[in-house]
């Protein structure tokens, strides 16, 4: 996947180096830097370090791509997109099962680009008593305007984490006591024979490729979803929303 995709007319762009570094001077919640590729003087160089501190992605994207996505046409090399939301840590979302007393119900989505799919990730996750969703930071949809909008709002209640790795992430889920399902439609386990009353993660993976194999191999199960029709597979978000209510038909049980 490349390493932007075209903007929605609905994100927030914060453009000019004065503005984006008062932007992050302030805490300013942002999903994703761009800035002129080959562009080292130091001016930019000081936003990129702020950006990076701050644990915004950094993409590099050549000027055309830049003066396509500005507003003002005076970007001066750097545009911001403001996220809809801020992001959490993977520490708040167990927190928050611990806060509620329930075991740990935490969605990782693998490289989910399509931001329709992740806001109905998020959607049905809160719906479905989840304590939280992990995203990676690249090569992902971060929480823009169109996934807060498709969320309908769930962004504003369930917290979602943003993580360098996840199969690194997965292994230390599993040190702390959760069990790691993967959706997978090969997958050796029948949904309905796992068990999804104990602390677990649901790991949901990209649109075409599924869970990458780093992921796929750090998944303590593989579980799939019984399928009768001619089609063999649903898509993440639909997928995600067989897998949490059945985790929260076991636990209501």
């Amino acid at each position: 996947m490349r390493e932007y995709e075209e903007r929605s007319a609905q994100e927030e762009l914060i453009e000019g180096r004065n503005a984006v570094t008062e932007a992050l001077r302030a805490g300013t919640a942002v999903d994703k830097l761009y800035v002129a590729r080959g562009e080292t003087d130091h001016t930019l160089g000081r936003i990129i370090a702020q950006a990076k501190r701050a644990g915004v992605v950094v993409v590099e994207a050549d000027r055309r791509k830049l003066d396509a996505m500005s507003e003002t046409r005076s970007h001066q090399g750097v545009i911001a997109v403001a996220a809809a939301q801020r992001y959490a840590t993977v520490e708040d979302i167990l927190q928050k099962a611990a806060d509620r007393g329930e075991p740990p119900l935490v969605v990782v989505c693998d490289e989910i680009s399509d931001p329709h799919n992740l806001g109905a990730v998020i959607r049905t996750a809160e719906c479905a008593g989840a304590h939280g969703v992990v995203i990676p930071k690249r090569r992902s949809a971060g929480l823009t305007a169109v996934v807060a909008k498709t969320s309908a709002g769930a962004v504003s209640y369930l917290p979602v984490a943003r993580v360098p790795n996840i199969p690194a992430l997965l292994k230390d889920l599993q040190k702390r006591g959760l069990w790691v399902f993967g959706a997978a439609a090969e997958g050796d386990r029948p949904l309905y024979e796992a068990d999804l009353r104990s602390p677990a993660a649901i790991v949901i993976g990209s649109e075409g490729d599924g869970m990458g194999r780093l992921v796929r191999e750090s998944c303590d199960f593989l579980v799939s979803i019984p399928m009768k029709g001619r089609i063999s597979s649903l898509n993440a978000s639909a997928a995600a929303a067989v897998l949490l209510y059945e985790a929260l038909r076991q636990r209501l049980g």
